[in-house]
């Protein structure tokens, strides 16, 4: 399999992926641990927008097969609609649920906050519950220095120090508190309780950052009953007000947001507690389920959606259980993972043609009260929220190979390097990518280079597995040109939005496109280049300057396109300078002999990526990997479900590496003598980060025989553990030829945030005996 490297079977002992009860968070506390390397850090999206404060945002609720259930050699469920999202939640019914590293870095990518989970459930555990506020009780007798007439019970910080180590140390950014089992305390216990959100956040503040989110679920109520109250009232209040925001349960009738709305603001909540609240830190629950859900659920969640209404009325939502598209299709004839996106899709932002309207019919009988409501026609849930770029390319460099996190190869530099057996196919969340989020359902497609009057072609994108640039897959976009008989109409230029972006006007960037065209398989010859338009002024042209040093044929067809960006500054007003979204897309420009006749043409995108451009005095350096190291496990793992027992299990074990950076060659060094004021050598150099890393083997053949890492087997790719330059030797991943080997060699191979791969003179190998 590609995608080894370590999975949750793998993962023990401080890193183990969960934990059922609070004495195995106290186990994993009392040894120091590292924290994970291989997390990206959250940064914040940019500003863009000055209203953005007044409308309500979307949380994404993921209970999916009771978590955890991702193979690295299946395809299965991942999230693609981040640039609609706020904050993420990884959902499981284990006392403390952690967020894989592979999700962490696929929302912190796209500037989306990511939740573990805290559960109380069920009778057994009320014990756990109480013990959470208390802390860890001492093993020697003790007890108060005086006797006190106080009754009250007192809140400890034990742990809510420890939940917010543990955030800290894998990478994450809060919890969703979820208490549904009675607190037998009463009003004591409740009151305690309180407290102790108020510590959690504040530890959660201290050592995450002022981003990081405590959601309180509508569940057990002031006197410690488990009463789901569907809104936010004065029998949850007090839990909210320490909270970071509220999450309501789902089965409200239509009229509870505007009644919690209206409730919402005729509270003094800056006088109940210190922290400013907002109408949109109320988030109103939709099942996609549809259990007791007003529309039912499904592809009717808009209806819901209607009544909580954020962009006018602010509130915002809780969507629970979307993977609903995988779980409730995948035992149907037909079924399969491009029929899922096609129905996924439909649910997120629409179908690829309006003219499918969904089948939206009301679940509820005639005179139910939930079936009078007048819902309009279907809407996508992404129509709900705004479009959010991901973070400014200054602070977090954008990097997209347009992967949904699954495929069924794994390609390097557009050449397959591996096929998954049959269609078994691969996942993995850490491959997860913006697939472009002005593409779907359908680009906005608009004419370049003229008012022309002929209708515009249509564009249908869709996820190719079959091609790729770097990893598993790319983005196919088929455009259908009519036929014309314009004057003008044998070169027509269109332009093509492809993905939003945030940039900061007077500071340049490098923009790099990899892609494929097949214009001259239909009769056409075309040009494409790279264009820059503010998103919310679509006729105004941004300067890009072609690099073309940078630009050119790459190998399999694939062609690289770069350009330098500079957004002019605006005229000086006293205000702070406010980034500004941007359409980063294509201009395709097109011509053929007989324009009266229809055109098929082909785009294929392989990456994209944007980075800050080195000021004129830096210098440029380059990333390379120094040593490799390996280390044999002490006892080999049982074989997974794709690996046979074999030899081959004398080279189970983890590689790790170092990485660095290197100048290029230096020509001379002249200076003028110990006054001159130019630099040795330029000073600012900055190398590209890496993505991930391909890791390849090939075995020993004897004294004298030349290896070529051209010739080594690929066996996998790093993210799967959250661990930066380590990778694990599964034996299920290395090839038979190494049964009889006397010794093995591995090679490192990076990949950056540029869309780039390392030359092998700057990666490296280790040698391994059996």
């Amino acid at each position: 399999m590609p995608l080894r490297g370590t999975t949750h079977s793998h993962l023990v002992g401080n890193e183990a992926p969960y934990f059922q009860t609070l004495q195995a968070l106290d186990d994993w506390a009392s040894t120091p641990t590292a924290k994970l390397t291989g997390c990206l850090p959250y940064i914040p999206r940019s500003d863009v927008q000055a209203s953005s404060e007044q409308r309500g945002k979307l949380l994404v609720c993921h209970d999916y097969k009771g978590g955890y259930t991702e193979k690295p050699d299946a395809l299965a469920y991942t999230f693609n609609f981040w640039s609609h999202c706020d904050t993420f939640i990884y959902f499981a019914h284990n006392r403390v649920t952690i967020p894989p590293s592979g999700w962490i870095n696929a929302a912190h990518r796209q500037g989306v906050k990511m939740l573990g989970t805290l559960i109380f459930e069920h009778a057994e555990s009320e014990a756990d519950c109480l013990r959470l506020l208390v802390g860890r009780l001492p093993q020697s007798t003790s007890g108060p220095a005086r006797p006190s007439p106080a009754n009250s019970l007192p809140a400890s910080s034990h742990y809510a120090r420890l939940l917010a180590n543990l955030a800290y140390q894998r990478g994450f950014d809060g919890y969703l508190l979820n208490f549904e089992a009675p607190l037998r305390g009463g009003v004591e216990q409740t009151r305690a309780l309180t407290l102790w959100i108020g510590l959690l956040e504040r530890e959660l503040k201290r050592l995450v950052g002022e981003h990081a989110q405590v959601v309180w679920y509508d569940s057990v109520i002031i006197n410690g009953q488990l009463r789901w109250q569907d809104r936010l009232n004065a029998f949850n209040l007090p839990f909210f007000l320490p909270s970071t925001s509220f999450f309501t349960n789902y089965t409200w009738p239509p009229q509870y947001p505007s009644l919690m709305a209206q409730y919402f603001l005729t509270l003094d909540i800056q006088q109940a507690d210190s922290k400013a609240k907002q109408l949109r830190d109320i988030f109103v629950g939709v099942d996609v389920w549809g259990r007791n859900q007003h529309g039912g659920g499904g592809l009717s969640c808009y209806k819901a959606l209607t009544h909580i209404d954020p962009q006018f009325l602010g509130l915002s939502v809780a969507l629970f259980g979307q993977g609903w598209s995988w779980e409730s299709e995948q035992d149907k004839p037909g079924w399969s993972w491009d029929a899922w996106w096609a129905y996924e899709r439909t649910l997120w932002v629409g179908p690829a043609d309006p003219a499918d309207t969904p089948d939206v019919e009301d679940p509820h009988p005639p005179g139910h009260t939930n079936s009078t409501c007048a819902h309009g026609p279907y809407k996508p849930v992404t129509s709900f929220f705004a479009l959010e770029p991901p973070p400014n390319p200054a602070r977090l460099a954008l990097f997209t190979s347009f992967s949904p996190g699954v495929g069924r190869a794994w390609f390097v530099e557009g050449r397959n390097v591996w096929d998954a057996d049959g269609a078994a196919g691969w996942t993995d969340l850490d491959k997860t990518c913006a697939l472009g989020d002005l593409l779907w359902p359908r680009p906005a497609l608009a004419w370049h280079d003229a008012e022309r009057a002929e209708a515009l072609p249509a564009a249908l994108p869709a996820v190719t597995m079959d091609d790729a640039w770097l990893g598993g897959s790319a983005v196919r976009l088929m455009l259908s040109v009519s036929g014309s008989a314009a004057a003008d109409a044998f070169f027509r230029c269109l332009w093509l939005p492809v993905q939003s972006l945030a940039v900061t006007p007077g500071m340049p960037y490098i923009l790099t496109l990899v892609y494929k065209e097949d214009f001259a398989a239909h009769g056409a010859e075309g040009d494409i280049g790279l264009l820059v338009k503010p998103l919310h002024a679509p006729d105004d042209d941004i300067e890009v300057t072609p690099l073309a040093a940078e630009c050119g044929e790459l190998a399999h067809d694939w062609r690289r396109l770069s350009v330098r960006l500079v957004l002019p500054l605006p005229p000086p007003t006293g205000a702070p300078t406010r980034d500004v979204a941007c359409a980063v897309g294509l201009v395709l420009g097109f011509a053929t002999e007989d324009p009266t006749q229809p055109l098929q043409l082909g785009v294929t995108l392989g990456a994209l990526a944007v980075h800050p451009a080195l000021t004129p005095s830096g210098a440029q350096a380059d990333a390379r990997l120094i040593w490799a190291d390996f280390a044999r496990a002490s006892s080999p793992p049982p074989p997974s479900s794709a690996s046979t027992a074999g030899p081959v299990t004398r080279f189970a074990g983890v590689l790790t590496w170092e990485v660095g950076e290197h100048l290029g060659p230096l020509a001379s060094i002249t200076l003028a003598g110990p006054d001159d004021p130019k630099p040795a050598w330029p000073s600012g150099a900055r190398a590209p980060a890496f993505a991930y890393f391909n890791v390849y083997v090939i075995p020993h053949k004897g004294e004298g025989v030349a290896l070529r890492p051209e010739d080594a087997a690929f066996i996998g790719t790093t993210g799967l553990d959250g661990r930066a330059n380590r990778f694990y030797v599964d034996p299920a991943c290395l090839p038979r030829e190494l049964d009889n080997a006397k010794g093995a060699r591995f090679y490192v191979q990076g990949v950056t945030d540029r869309a780039t791969v390392l030359r092998w003179e700057d990666c490296v190998y280790v040698d391994v005996s059996p």
